[in-house]
């Protein structure tokens, strides 16, 4: 049975005031602005909104998904907050271990906590959206980005952005099993698209896909009889993952919009 994808709430919202700005001219939902821009991370935005500690206008706000329009005087604690904000895409190595989720039941952190760990003072107003996810015993690249369009272009379907894999397994692939890999293979929620495929090593296969279906590139090697023993994400789209574990830099403007093919609305 294919897997039922739950869109989180807060991208829910987003689009549902997306869809609202559109039609009436407003820019933004008060929370996600302060953590688009660098003001607030959402969780703290709401709570100091709730507590009375944001004004819009001159005026004390207390809905955290109050509309604010472009250019709107806003206050938090009496200081006042410019709610410009570019796109911004972290690209960040992630280890084995953390789960790409806001929190972890058995108790071995979360991505968002090891970015923030390293992140410097700068930047730890942003509230960081993971773009996608991998499995807590996958590594590699993942990126997190202040804009929620980002994360839209980099997960959904019809991007079909290259996302390149190296994966160890077991046995030993011969190419037989490389042609289906290349051709696609059938899955229990249908024939997966066309993948680039070719050995590294004797048990070491390097797998490009340009969908991103639950644990595809697990699934898709069990299936042509070998299962995946570890696996690591080494690029998306032209960018390549060139940080040590655990670290993280900040994406040029060209390699957002070149390497990743995204170009923000101009403001």
């Amino acid at each position: 049975m294919a897997r039922k994808s739950k869109t989180p709430r807060w991208l829910e919202a987003a689009r549902r005031r997306d869809a609202e700005a559109a039609e009436d001219g407003r820019s933004d939902w008060l929370a996600r602005a302060l953590g688009r821009a660098g003001v607030l991370p959402r969780v703290e935005a709401e709570a100091a909104i709730r507590a009375g500690r944001v004004e819009v206008e001159g005026r004390v706000e207390l809905e955290p998904f109050a509309p604010v329009r472009p250019g709107g005087v806003v206050r938090v604690d009496g200081r006042e907050c410019s709610l410009a904000a570019s796109t911004r895409v972290l690209m960040f190595h992630k280890p084995a271990g953390p789960v790409v989720h806001g929190s972890d039941p058995e108790g071995v952190g979360t991505v968002f906590e090891r970015l923030r760990a390293v992140l410097p003072e700068s930047l730890l107003g942003f509230e960081w959206y993971a773009v996608g996810r991998l499995d807590r015993d996958t590594t590699g690249l993942l990126f997190f980005t202040n804009d929620e369009r980002f994360v839209r272009h980099g997960t959904a379907p019809e991007t079909h952005l290259p996302k390149r894999y190296v994966a160890r397994v077991s046995g030993r692939p011969g190419p037989a099993a490389l042609q289906r890999l290349r051709e696609g293979v059938e899955l229990e929620d249908g024939l997966t698209r066309p993948a680039e495929a070719r050995l590294r090593e004797p048990d070491v296969v390097e797998l490009t896909l340009t969908e991103g279906r639950h644990h595809q590139v697990k699934r898709m090697l069990a299936a042509v009889g070998h299962p995946v023993l570890t696996l690591h994400r080494e690029a998306v789209g032209t960018v390549v993952l060139d940080v040590a574990e655990g670290t993280w830099r900040a994406l040029r403007d060209d390699e957002v919009s070149k390497g990743l093919g995204f170009r923000p609305e101009e403001p």
